[in-house]
């Protein structure tokens, strides 16, 4: 379950960040002043359309590799109009199956995402607009129920905390009864910020844990941890409370160009990213949701978590060299 956005994506220049009070490699929820931006972008500047939403994108990726259509399945509110007819072509043609909650009473949501330095930095400001508008209910019906029933594992994106809490808790509870893994996703620092007992409460049901180095380091200064080491950070995470006991919680760090970090069983291990030129790098905007969804794919067809790592960077370097989370031609990833 996330928040379905349709991506509004292009290159920008400082300025422009500048006057809408945005800064590089963050992620806001749109305010008033914010309004007018999706217009100036699409004025001003070479805009992409593209479906997106943090899980909604995860999915799309994990479907790319698995090659098997309608392996997971996404929920989340949208509007009824244009907007969402190009999100659900899109992710069934790409092998979701969206099961959308629908509202007459706000368009589908919008995010905005700048990119700045040539490619190596975004920004994004999401107008959460029909995503906000998720209830419950929607997963209680029998039909969705039943997709909840017959499902394996469980994947949540932080940003959904801003939206529905009491669904992530229904799920995470179903999750817990019936011993599958329960994911989430710090997703954005300000999550960790002024979400926080949403988030605190969704944690001891959380068996594995994403996050990049900016989100990870916000939630230890909010957790008082103690520490900006992000392998220390990492650690302490696995060893929050945690409700099921025969799994231990894994955290997973990733910091762009770095090695991705990976705290299990009191040991924090590291896997070297795949270094490409400058100049390939075209948008580094997907990385995050890429690695998540080549990491689904593998952690769906039982493989180590290692591998499930190793699928994760494949799949976020393939993506920062396209604009927005795309990809063209078949998966080949091969574990070593």
């Amino acid at each position: 379950m996330g928040n379905p956005l349709l991506d509004i994506s292009a290159i920008v220049d400082a300025e422009f960040l500048a006057k809408y009070d945005m800064i590089p490699n963050n992620a806001i929820l749109a305010e008033d002043k914010h309004k007018p931006l999706y217009d100036e972008m699409i004025e001003k500047y070479q805009v992409d359309y593209i479906p997106g939403g943090a899980t909604q994108n995860s999915l799309r990726v994990a479907q790319w590799i698995l090659k098997k259509p309608n392996v997971t399945v996404f929920m989340g509110c949208v509007g009824q109009d244009k907007y969402s007819k190009i999100l659900e072509t899109k992710a069934r043609n790409e092998g979701v199956n969206v099961q959308y909650q629908y509202t007459d009473r706000v368009p589908t949501g919008t995010c905005g995402v700048l990119i700045t330095n040539n490619g190596n930095d975004r920004s994004l400001v999401a107008s959460l607009a029909a995503a906000n508008c998720f209830t419950i209910d929607h997963i209680r019906k029998p039909e969705n129920r039943a997709y909840i029933e017959n499902a394996k594992f469980f994947y949540i994106s932080g940003f959904f905390l801003t939206v529905s809490p009491p669904t992530i808790m229904e799920v995470a509870n179903h999750a817990l009864k019936n011993d599958c893994p329960f994911m989430m996703n710090l997703s954005a620092p300000f999550l960790s910020q002024f979400f926080k007992e949403p988030m605190m409460q969704a944690m001891p049901y959380v068996d594995i844990l994403f996050g990049n180095e900016t989100e990870a380091a916000a939630f230890a200064k909010e957790q008082g941890f103690g520490t900006d080491d992000l392998m220390e950070i990492a650690l302490k995470i696995t060893q929050l409370p945690k409700k099921n006991t025969k799994r231990a919680r894994i955290a997973i760090i990733t910091h762009g160009q770095n090695p991705v970090i990976l705290a299990k069983d009191g040991i924090v291990n590291e896997f070297a990213a795949i270094q490409l030129p400058p100049e390939k790098v075209v948008d580094t905007n997907g990385a995050g949701d890429a690695f998540v969804g080549g990491f689904l794919a593998q952690l769906v067809l039982g493989r180590p978590i290692e591998t499930c790592i190793r699928c994760g960077i494949w799949a976020a370097t393939e993506i920062i060299q396209r604009s927005g989370c795309t990809y063209e031609g078949e998966a080949m990833f091969i574990e070593e």
